[in-house]
């Protein structure tokens, strides 16, 4: 009944159009007494260009008269970019592959299979959560909230879905979501408890990290304050730790205040797990934002005596540079890198790239830009590994390589992002003096055994200069004097 309406709207729509183009009531159709309406390029705008210039001057007045621009919401949730979605790794990126959550990928057949799981993980949330009720209290939340959930998405996403559609998969993904990382945490629970396989596992949980696989984190947080026995808040925050690429005696210090910071999504809290610290503004002017970098990769960084350190922290805005004597250290925050890397930092690229996250500072983008800069083939890789700063669970260090040098094609960085480190490094880069030191001390002491051959070489001539000088030299001794005297008998 309602699409009939729909087709009866437009229809009349499409009549209102002609009366007022064509000056006629008459239905449209072809008729012969019918004149054919004018053509579209003889239509006169309403407005001339004299009153759209004074509709943009007086716009322009009322943004000087009120300077104070209200806080920008969070970015809707929507399909990844345009400029995105003509890479050729865009269905391995960017789409599920085992597990669909929200509105944009829902009714895939490709997902039935993982389907069958969420109502055994929705059924064991409701019987944890401590609902009185069966879970309709737990629905009830999401009912009411309805109106406010479907604004968190683009409305091209959810205006094929009812409410009581969308309510009723926001329940149950929310519950089955929360109930699979619950479970996540103790190892085999997922298998015995709810037959998932173990292979399917690391798929589901890389599935809820993509950008077009969001959902709300108003759901997750409208489920766990409903009288939850289950401290759920706590098997999120570990969760995203886990999902951080770094060593976890380092991911274990990172503070999650989910409370305060109030994500759009779980994609977004990870993204701050990652950039917990705040971006440092380094550049003074313009300038030296822009200014040209003429190093290129680790090697070359090498060979002018920079030494590659790994940071104590995993926040991808640790890295420092600094210089000792005549040599210089480039620290760097320690990174795992496996097959759900790529994936991962695609899609917290596409996020900060969406057109309405106006509030964005292209933390992770400038992040891959500046690691991009620094590989080039697996020679890189390898002195990265060597330095403890890349740990890959990749096949080789050119696979490596090829993934960074993937994922930083055509990537628009924040130019205050690590400016300063920039700007040391191609400082001590453009000193001679450092650059030959460097140079004499790889090509002679970089090996153990050549540091052992030339200190034998510079023994064996110091030696043999101090014999000869005391050769030269010494003042002649009694014995000397003795012989000097005595002359031994010609024969005859």
């Amino acid at each position: 009944m309602a699409e009939d309406e729909y087709v009866v709207s437009i229809e009349e729509l499409s009549a209102r159009k002609v009366v007022k183009r064509g000056g006629s009531s008459q239905p449209s159709g072809p008729s012969h007494d019918q004149q054919p309406p004018p053509p579209v390029e003889k239509v006169i705008s309403s407005s001339t260009w004299k009153e759209k210039l004074q509709k943009m001057k007086k716009e322009r007045d009322e943004r000087f008269q009120n300077p104070q621009i209200p806080a920008a919401a969070k970015p809707k949730i929507q399909r990844v970019p345009t400029m995105l979605r003509d890479q050729k790794n865009f269905v391995k990126c960017y789409e599920p592959r085992a597990l669909c959550i929200g509105p944009i990928h829902h009714g895939n057949p490709k997902f039935q299979v993982s389907e069958k799981y969420k109502p055994k993980l929705t059924d064991k949330f409701i019987e944890d959560s401590g609902s009185t009720n069966g879970g309709e209290d737990l629905y009830k939340k999401i009912w009411d909230n309805i109106k406010e959930l479907r604004d968190c998405y683009e409305e091209e996403v959810t205006k094929s879905y009812d409410d009581e559609t969308l309510a009723w998969m926001f329940f149950l993904d929310g519950c089955s979501t929360l109930q699979f990382i619950h479970s996540h945490q103790y190892p085999g629970q997922l298998k015995t408890s709810f037959d998932i396989k173990n292979d399917q596992i690391p798929f589901a949980q890389q599935d809820l990290f993509l950008l077009e696989n969001q959902l709300p984190y108003r759901v997750l947080r409208l489920l766990m304050n409903v009288g939850s026995k289950t401290n759920y808040k706590d098997s999120v925050i570990q969760f995203i730790r886990d999902n951080i690429m770094a060593p976890k005696e380092l991911t274990d210090k990172i503070n999650l205040d989910i409370e305060r910071q109030e994500p759009a999504h779980l994609l977004e809290l990870l993204q701050f797990a990652l950039l917990y610290e705040p971006q440092k503004k380094d550049c003074q002017n313009k300038e030296s934002c822009y200014r040209h970098y003429s190093y290129r990769n680790v090697q070359e960084l090498k060979a002018a005596g920079i030494q590659l350190k790994r940071s104590e922290s995993c926040c991808l805005r640790d890295i420092t540079f600094n210089s000792k004597c005549f040599a210089g250290y480039l620290t760097l925050p320690p990174l795992t890198v496996d097959d759900s890397t790529g994936p991962l930092f695609s899609n917290l690229i596409a996020y900060e790239m969406l057109p309405d996250n106006i509030q964005t500072d292209y933390g992770v983008t400038s992040y891959i830009s500046f690691l991009d800069e620094l590989i080039d083939d697996a020679a890189d890789v390898k002195d990265l590994r060597s330095a403890n700063v890349l740990r890959n669970r990749l096949g080789s260090d050119s696979e490596l390589s090829n993934l960074f040098n993937q994922i930083g094609t055509d990537l628009v960085p924040d130019p205050y992002t690590y400016s300063k480190v920039k700007a040391q490094i191609q400082k001590h880069y453009e000193n001679k003096w450092m650059t030959w030191i460097a140079e004499m001390y790889h090509k002679h002491f970089s090996s153990p055994w050549t540091i052992i051959a030339i200190s034998a070489a510079l023994a064996a001539l110091t030696l043999s200069g101090l014999q000869t000088w005391f050769t030269v030299f010494s003042p002649p001794g009694p014995c000397d004097k003795f012989c000097s005297n005595f002359t031994m008998p010609h024969k005859p």
